[in-house]
């Protein structure tokens, strides 16, 4: 698209049509989408417009297949040193059970992981609060128990800002964090942490937390060890479409870097039980926009993933027709994080409820491992 007809410095151009075919144009030349296109999408583009370019890509990148994978969620503790406004999950350092707190050792996920037979499940995801006390040594341990009891299962573990406090404790740099959690059994990077990547922004909802550039270091640094991870973007607070879409270009950037990220997974903000639950969630309706405009704007990120949790199961299912691709998982009940903000209280879907929604929504299931290949077919049940 030329400058002269939608660019930074100008005002949008009444005639929608006009900008909409132009998009239109690039978009079916697999050209790249400029930030200010992708704003104007956001925030002029009616609904239908997009669902219809978004499905179209999904097509082309993954058929009609939507994957999933079995797996479980363990959170060590939410004991944690940041405060971010939005966790409900978070409690001080030095709370108790009484406060809500919980501090599980390694043995109580052992014994979870022990309910699940061999084959039953493919993935274990692993993220928690801050702990003061825990540090790279913790991590090692617990990603060398988890491959000595379990070696078949996928370790998908700790958030940049996780894995960046680990180096800081430990004394040690980055690569050499990732590097060891590497080596004890880590297979992959969940997405998580990385919020909204603009300053302000970020710091108004999440200060102290580790900055934008710290979040993008660590993943960079994980991919050029081998490890892929995945990137999400908290969205539906106090952020602006000019800051979902930065936050995406940035994201984009390191890809065309790196080629490390998976999936990218947008988490709508839940209000519940935090320190900015005056401010109102955002509607179904705006859930399907923000995935069909991260579809057609991240054009080198494989799968967007509907994180049903979050977003309850029928807006997740609705989703399947604005560009994403996968469905998570099992969860099996054991995620805490978004449940204490007000997301669903016991999130459980069967393999074959999965399969039978799937179905429902006119696509094809398709199981998966953690690098989304396709794996033999493994028992049914939860």
């Amino acid at each position: 698209m030329s400058q002269s007809l939608l660019n930074a410095s100008s005002v949008y151009p009444t005639d929608k049509a006009q900008v909409l075919d132009e998009i239109t144009k690039k978009l079916e030349n697999r050209h790249r989408l400029t930030v200010d296109e992708g704003e104007y999408l956001y925030a002029h583009a009616p609904l239908d417009w997009l669902q219809e370019k978004a499905d179209r890509l999904r097509r082309t990148l993954s058929g009609e297949t939507v994957f999933y994978n079995r797996n479980i969620h363990f959170e060590p503790t939410n004991i944690c040193v940041y405060s971010c406004k939005f966790c409900a999950f978070y409690r001080k350092p030095g709370s108790q059970a009484g406060d809500g707190a919980w501090l599980y050792r390694i043995e109580d996920l052992l014994e979870k992981l022990a309910r699940y037979p061999i084959g039953s499940l493919s993935e274990v995801h692993i993220t928690g609060g801050v702990h003061p006390d825990r540090g790279l040594e913790f991590g090692e341990e617990l990603c060398r128990a988890v491959k000595a009891a379990r070696p078949e299962i996928h370790i998908k573990a700790f958030t940049a800002v996780e894995i960046a406090f680990f180096a800081r404790k430990s004394k040690v740099a980055l690569e050499e964090a990732l590097s060891r959690l590497h080596k004890a059994g880590l297979d992959s990077l969940p997405g998580g942490g990385a919020e909204i990547f603009d300053p302000e922004i970020r710091r108004s909802i999440a200060g102290g937390k580790a900055p934008a550039h710290t979040w993008l270091e660590v993943h960079a640094a994980a991919h050029r060890l081998g490890l892929k991870s995945n990137a999400t973007m908290l969205y539906g607070h106090i952020e602006a479409y000019r800051h979902r879409i930065a936050h995406m270009a940035s994201l984009r950037d390191l890809q065309d870097e790196t080629g490390g990220f998976m999936a990218f997974i947008p988490l709508r903000y839940l209000n519940e039980n935090n320190a900015i639950s005056h401010l109102p969630e955002v509607g179904p309706e705006e859930d399907l926009r923000n995935f069909a405009v991260a579809r057609l704007f991240l054009d080198n990120i494989p799968h967007l993933k509907a994180y049903w949790v979050m977003l309850g199961m029928p807006t997740a299912i609705k989703a399947l027709a604005y560009g994403v691709d996968d469905l998570d998982g099992t969860v099996d009940d054991t995620t805490r994080i978004y449940s204490m903000a007000g997301g669903m209280t016991h999130p459980a879907y069967s393999s074959t409820d999965l399969q039978t929604l799937i179905r429902e929504a006119g696509r094809k299931p398709m199981e998966r491992n953690s690098w989304y290949r396709p794996v033999a077919a493994l028992p049914d049940g939860t």
